[in-house]
Order: structure tokens, then C-alpha cells, then sequence
């Protein structure tokens, strides 16, 4: 009983560790002049949605893809969200040690899973990892674009890299036509417009 007591435990507080999400920002936007960028939690839920839409585009597994999205940056509670630039710099443990870290107190079936959600990610070597990546750089992409018709004139970068990293077809798809509409474009197919 004291061990299943302690694996209830262990999970709940994997649960309140992933709610620091909510609040971490995503730190390289702050380059761009943003000071209140996009939270990590927002981030990994569109992210989500991207991975299911591609993977339903390119017919890989929409639950598996978004499964890893979901879970791609979960690391960053504890290590931050280190922008590229500042990678050069440090030499933080990998995301699969942090995620064995944050779980290891877990209910054992959410430790195994979890694991193995993150290291088939970080992988990056199964059709649905592919379209996972993508996910992630076109979420940034399409952020980007956001952020550019709010003003922040500096985000062509961030464009550029994420654009030159896809490498599913529908990835690129839909990342051409991202950068030709306006981010309300979606509100005319409604409005009659």
C-alpha cells in the first residue's frame, strides 16, 4: 500500500511539475523585442493540434504524433526553455535524463510511458517523430507569423529556420501557404468575406 501511496503521489506531483508550463516563457522570442511571449504550455498545445493535422496529412498515427508534441518540451520546468543561441553555451543533461528525473517517483506504467513517448521524439527516427519535429517547427513558424502581423518586425529568423527544417511534404505545405495569408484569414470562411 505505502508504494502504490507514493506512486499516486509521484504521478499528482509529475502533474502540479507540468502546470510550471503554464507560466515558463518561450525565452527566444524575447530577441524579437516580445516581453510577454508565448508560455510553454501554449506552445506544446498547438503544437499538438499541428502534429495531429500533419500526421492526418502525411497518414502516420494522429494520437502517437500528438502524444509526442504534447510532451516535447515537458523538460523545460526544469532545465528552461534555452534559446539556440544560448545552446552553444551550456551543456544541460539530454531531455530523456530530465524526463527519467521527473517521473522517476511515478506510477510505473506513467514512468515507462513517458519515457517512452520522449525518447522516441528525441529519437526523431519513426515516421511519427518526423512529423512530431515538424509539428514543433512549424508551430514556430506559424508563430512567427503571428508575432510579425503584430508588429515584431525581427522574426524573419525564426521564419527561415523553421521553414529550412521541414521535411514532410505537408509540413511545407502548409507552411508556404502560412506565409502568404493573413493569421485572421480563417474568420472570411465565415464572415463571407
Amino acid at each position: 500500500m505505502a508504494d502504490e501511496t507514493a506512486n499516486v503521489q509521484g504521478t499528482a506531483g509529475f502533474l502540479f511539475e507540468m502546470g510550471v508550463l503554464k507560466n515558463a516563457k518561450r525565452t527566444g522570442w524575447w530577441f524579437t523585442g516580445n516581453n510577454n511571449p508565448e508560455s510553454i504550455a501554449e506552445h506544446s498545445f498547438r503544437v499538438g493540434i499541428v502534429g495531429a493535422v500533419l500526421a492526418m496529412m502525411e497518414g502516420v498515427d494522429p494520437a502517437k504524433v500528438a502524444l509526442m508534441c504534447l510532451f516535447h518540451d515537458t523538460q523545460e520546468t526544469r532545465i528552461g526553455d534555452i534559446p539556440h543561441i544560448g545552446r552553444r553555451y551550456i551543456d544541460a543533461a539530454s531531455n530523456e535524463t530530465v524526463t527519467a528525473d521527473q517521473v522517476s517517483a511515478a506510477h510505473p506504467a506513467v514512468k515507462a510511458g513517458v519515457q517512452r513517448v520522449v525518447g522516441e521524439y528525441e529519437n526523431g527516427d519513426t515516421p511519427e517523430a518526423i512529423v512530431a519535429k515538424d509539428a514543433d517547427k512549424l508551430e514556430c513558424l506559424v508563430q512567427a507569423v503571428e508575432y510579425r502581423a503584430q508588429g515584431y518586425s525581427l522574426v524573419q529568423d525564426w521564419i527561415d529556420t523553421s521553414l529550412n527544417s521541414l521535411k514532410t511534404a505537408s509540413a511545407q505545405a502548409l507552411a508556404e501557404a502560412a506565409l502568404t495569408m493573413s493569421p485572421l484569414e480563417w474568420r472570411k470562411t465565415f464572415l463571407g468575406q
